[in-house]
C-alpha cells in the first residue's frame, strides 16, 4: 500500500533482536494509530445512546426506565448478534490485508453485508412485537407500553448497525479508520444538537429523541458510503461483484461462531437488567442498574478500541506468518489497556454518586447508584483486560474457544450466582454487579489459551 505506517510495521517485525524499549515504543505508536480512531468511533457511537437516555431521563423516570429496558434487552440482543457476525469481517479482512490480498477485502465486505442484512431481517420481530414480549416477560404494564413504542423507533437503527459495524471493520483492517472517527464525532455532535432541539425546545419526547438518534446515525452511514464508493479505497474496493455470493457459507460459519462469542457476553448484561425488573420498586431498580451498566459500557467502548488494535495486529501478523510479532503486540496492548483501566477505577471510586446525576434527577435512583459505585469501579477495571483477549481470538479466527469461555463464565457461574444472591439472599441489584465482576475476572484465564491459539495457527 506504500504508506509510512506499513514501513513501521515492517520495522517492528525486524526488531526481534533489537532494543526492547525501542520495540515497545514502536508498537505503542502503531497501537494508538489503530486504536485511537476506533476509540473515538465507539465512544461517540455509544455516546448517542447515552445522550438519548439522558434526555429521556430528564423528561420522566418512566421514560428512562422503558428506554433502559429496551436498550439493555432488545437492542443489546440484536447488537450482540450483529457485532459478532460482523467480527468475521474483521478476521477475514485483517488477514487478507496482511497477506497482500487486497482485492478480497471488498468481496468480504459485500459478503458480510449479505449475511448481516438477512440476520437483521430475522431479528425484526423482536422490535415489532416489543410490547407483548415485555408483557410476556412480566414487566410492569406502564413500562411495557412505552417500551413497545420505543422498540418501533429502533428498527431503522438496527440497519444502521449492519453497515456501520461492517464498514468500520473493513476500513480499520487496512489502517484507514480515521475517517470513521471523524464521521462518528460529527454524528455525535449532530445528535446532541438535534436531541436538544427536538426534546428540550420542541417537547417531542420519545419521538424527538429517537428521531434524532436515527437521523444522526444514518448521516454517518451516508458519509462512509461516499468515502468507499468515491475512490478512497482503490486497492480494496473494485465495485459490486457476483463473487460476493460465492463461498459464502464459510463466512456464515465464521460469523456464527463470532456472533456466539460476543452475544454470550452482551446478553448476560441484558439478563441482569431483566432480573432487575422483577425486583421490588422495579422502575428504580432498572434505572439504577442501567445507569451503572451504561457507565460500564461507555468505558468499555474505549477498550474496544484496544480490541480493534489487538485484532488488527494479530490478524495482520498472522497473515504474514509472523506469530512472534503478534504475541509481542498483544503484550504491549494489554499493558497499555490495563494502565488506563486503573485510572477509570480510581475515578469511579471518587465520583461514584455524581455520575448518576448525568442521567436522572431522582434522588432515590442516585442513592442506589451510589451504593453500587464500588462494585462498578471494579467492573471498569476488569473491562480493560477482556476486550484485548477477545481481540486476539477474533484476529486469530478462534472465536469458538472464546465462546466456550464466555458460556462458562457468564451462564454457568454468573447468572446462577446473581439469581441465588439477588433473590434468595435479598442482596438485590448489588449482586448483579458482583456476578458481572466475577465473570469478567474468570475471562482473564483465557490469555494463555488465546496465546496458544496463535502458536497453533502459525504452526499449521
Amino acid at each position: 500500500m506504500g504508506s509510512g505506517l506499513e514501513d513501521r510495521l515492517l520495522e517492528v517485525e525486524e526488531h526481534e533482536g533489537g532494543n526492547l524499549r525501542r520495540r515497545i515504543w514502536d508498537e505503542t505508536k502503531i497501537t494508538w494509530r489503530i486504536a485511537f480512531p476506533s476509540i473515538i468511533s465507539r465512544v461517540t457511537s455509544f455516546g448517542t445512546i447515552v445522550v438519548t437516555q439522558s434526555f429521556l431521563g430528564h423528561v420522566s423516570e418512566l421514560d428512562l426506565a422503558a428506554f433502559s429496558l429496551v436498550q439493555s434487552i432488545f437492542l443489546l440482543f440484536v447488537n450482540g448478534i450483529l457485532l459478532g457476525m460482523s467480527s468475521a469481517t474483521e478476521t477475514l479482512c485483517g488477514q487478507a490485508f496482511g497477506a497482500g490480498h487486497y482485492h478480497m477485502m471488498g468481496i468480504y465486505l459485500q459478503r458480510s453485508w449479505i449475511v448481516d442484512v438477512v440476520t437483521a431481517a430475522v431479528m425484526l420481530p423482536v422490535f415489532i412485537f416489543g410490547k407483548p414480549i415485555l408483557n410476556l416477560l412480566g414487566q410492569e404494564k406502564d413500562i411495557a407500553e412505552i417500551g413497545g413504542k420505543i422498540c418501533l423507533w429502533f428498527i431503522p437503527y438496527v440497519y444502521y448497525f449492519v453497515f456501520s459495524l461492517t464498514i468500520q471493520m473493513y476500513l480499520q483492517a487496512q489502517l484507514k479508520n480515521m475517517i470513521v472517527g471523524w464521521l462518528s464525532t460529527v454524528s455525535f455532535v449532530l445528535h446532541v444538537l438535534l436531541s436538544w432541539i427536538f426534546v428540550t425546545k420542541l417537547g417531542l419526547g420519545i419521538a424527538g429523541a429517537m428521531g434524532a438518534l436515527n437521523l444522526s446515525g444514518w448521516l454517518m452511514i451516508v458519509g462512509l458510503f461516499v468515502y468507499i464508493f468515491g475512490g478512497w479505497c482503490p486497492d480494496t474496493w473494485k465495485g459490486f461483484t457476483k463473487a460476493a455470493f460465492v463461498d459464502i457459507f464459510p463466512v456464515i460459519k465464521l460469523s456464527i461462531s463470532s456472533g456466539v462469542m460476543l452475544c454470550l457476553e452482551l446478553w448476560y448484561n441484558s439478563i441482569l437488567v431483566l432480573l432487575a425488573g422483577y425486583m421490588k420498586n422495579a422502575t428504580t431498580a432498572i434505572s439504577a442498574f442501567s445507569i451503572c451498566l451504561n457507565v460500564s459500557t461507555f468505558e468499555l467502548m474505549l477498550f474496544l478500541g484496544f480490541l480493534t488494535a489487538s485484532c488488527v495486529r494479530v490478524s495482520n501478523e498472522l497473515g504474514k506468518g509472523n506469530a512472534k510479532a503478534a504475541r509481542f503486540s498483544v503484550k504491549v496492548i494489554l499493558a497499555t489497556s490495563t494502565c488506563i483501566g486503573v485510572i477509570f477505577w480510581i475515578i469511579c471510586l471518587i465520583f461514584g454518586r455524581q455520575i448518576s446525576y448525568l442521567f436522572t434527577n431522582s434522588e432515590e435512583v442516585a442513592e442506589e447508584v451510589s451504593s453500587l459505585s464500588v462494585l462498578l469501579s471494579f467492573s471498569l477495571l476488569l473491562n480493560s483486560v477482556q476486550p484485548v483477549l477477545n481481540g486476539v481470538a477474533i484476529g486469530a479466527g478462534m472465536q469458538g474457544i472464546a465462546a466456550y469461555v464466555n458460556l462458562g463464565s457468564y451462564y454457568v457461574i454468573g447468572v446462577p450466582t446473581g439469581v441465588l444472591l439477588g433473590y434468595v439472599a435479598n442482596l438485590g441489584i448489588k449482586v448483579n454487579k458482583a456476578s458481572e465482576r466475577l465473570s469478567r475476572w474468570l475471562l482473564k484465564s483465557s490469555e494463555e489459551t488465546n496465546g496458544s491459539c496463535i502458536d497453533q495457527r502459525s504452526n499449521t
